[in-house]
């Protein structure tokens, strides 16, 4: 198994999944998807790809339909996708993907978690290049025959596949998202969920009290409604 498998492997494992937070980042990539491409899913790629996240989090229709009503009104404020980056304490590099109405807001918040917490706050491109970003697809595993697929899927960009209990999941370089997303579909093979992740290039292994810190900072981080995602160089 390569560096996806063991990487989704060790945030599975992580704390971070609470439902209400899951649903509030799929509310944000909604009205982000509609703003770009419209309310219609049929036309709109990113959309299509959003709805069936939040079928995988087993978010209620009802909602979904609300936030995509929601989000093709003109008063309704659009996010804007921010990257943070900074080094947490003993050297571990952190990576905060945000959506934000409000950058000064955002930017004063994860300036005050760093600083609370011993960490640094970088400028842009400071540790960006210490993360590979990713694509990723997860598929039924029924009818499928890994290593085939594999074979077939190069041609479009995958790098990495592996079966889990869920089913097959696909890893690609971040460009190519749409190539494989129209694959899938014209193969008329169901995607389950889909997304984007940082994999860190390298890891660095700390001790418990060293971990603590770390920890300390990122649920902090963690914790701001502005925050999607948070990537870290350290060992899980």
């Amino acid at each position: 198994m390569g560096r996806a498998f063991e990487f989704r492997k060790a945030r599975k494992m992580k704390r971070w999944s609470a439902m209400a937070k899951t649903f509030t980042r799929i509310g944000k990539d909604i009205v982000m998807a509609v703003k770009e491409g419209g309310p219609n899913p049929e036309t709109n790629s990113r959309l299509r790809a959003v709805i069936q996240n939040a079928k995988a989090a087993n978010m209620p229709k009802d909602n979904v339909e609300r936030a995509i009503k929601k989000a093709s009104d003109k008063d309704t404020a659009n996010f804007k996708e921010v990257l943070f980056e900074g080094y947490a304490p003993h050297g571990i590099a952190i990576l905060i993907e945000t959506a934000t109405d409000n950058n000064n807001r955002t930017v004063a918040n994860i300036r005050s978690y760093f600083n609370k917490c011993n960490g640094t706050m970088g400028t842009q491109g400071s540790v960006e290049f210490m993360f590979d970003h990713t694509c990723n697809f997860r598929i039924p595993a029924e009818g499928q025959d890994v290593e085939e697929l594999e074979l077939e899927m190069i041609d479009f960009g995958v790098e990495e596949i592996f079966a889990d209990e869920d089913g097959i999941v696909m890893y690609a370089p971040f460009e190519s998202f749409g190539s494989i997303q129209k694959e899938l579909e014209n193969r008329n093979i169901e995607i389950l969920s889909s997304g984007f992740e940082r994999i860190p290039q390298i890891t660095k292994e700390l001790t418990p009290d060293q971990i603590a810190d770390v920890e300390k900072l990122l649920e902090k981080i963690e914790e701001d409604d502005d925050v999607m995602n948070v990537y870290h160089t350290m060992q899980e």
